[in-house]
């Protein structure tokens, strides 16, 4: 039997909450997640936590994993600009598997461009640069587009319903 695993992309600067809460609510579903970031280290998030990224972006197998997690925080706008990041991405978008992004989290699809003719959620602030990349934007706290596997969130306060929503895209 294969093992259930997630992949969490971040970096420093991640939100606190927008990590920790996915990592926490996986591993009580029965996953394994390993975090991956531009350097193996531990990775300071806004406030007070730190988290381990024992993977680097470019050790990587995306088949390894049953979904994706990028949480928001300012991390995505220096994720983006790693070209592994975006073919990570991309290779969830390409094989139909589960991708939550919240907050600036779709920052990271939308240079991936993964998100064209998408129904997705984000931060308020990239609401613009969504709909721009071809996203079509509803204001809510989860938008899942069943179709595409993703799952979006706006912020913190939505966690539950993110969660919630990309647990029914893994069990589906």
């Amino acid at each position: 039997m294969k093992m259930k695993k997630i992949l969490l992309i971040t970096y420093d600067n991640c939100d606190d909450s927008e990590v920790l809460y996915p990592l926490f609510r996986m591993r009580e579903e029965g996953y394994t997640v390993d975090v991956a970031s531009m350097e193996k280290r531990q990775i300071r998030a806004k406030y007070h936590f730190t988290v381990d990224a024992s993977l680097l972006l470019d050790e990587v197998d995306p088949s390894d994993y049953d979904g994706l997690i990028l949480p928001g925080g300012t991390a995505p706008e220096k994720i983006r600009q790693q070209p592994a990041a975006l073919e990570i991405a991309r290779y969830f978008d390409r094989e139909h598997l589960p991708v939550a992004a919240i907050c600036h989290g779709p920052q990271i699809l939308i240079s991936a461009g993964t998100l064209r003719g998408r129904h997705c959620t984000c931060y308020p602030g990239i609401r613009d640069d969504v709909i721009a990349a071809g996203g079509i934007y509803r204001d809510c706290e989860a938008v899942v587009d069943t179709d595409a596997r993703l799952v979006t969130s706006r912020r913190p306060e939505d966690l539950p319903a993110f969660m919630r929503e990309f647990i029914a895209l893994l069990r589906a």
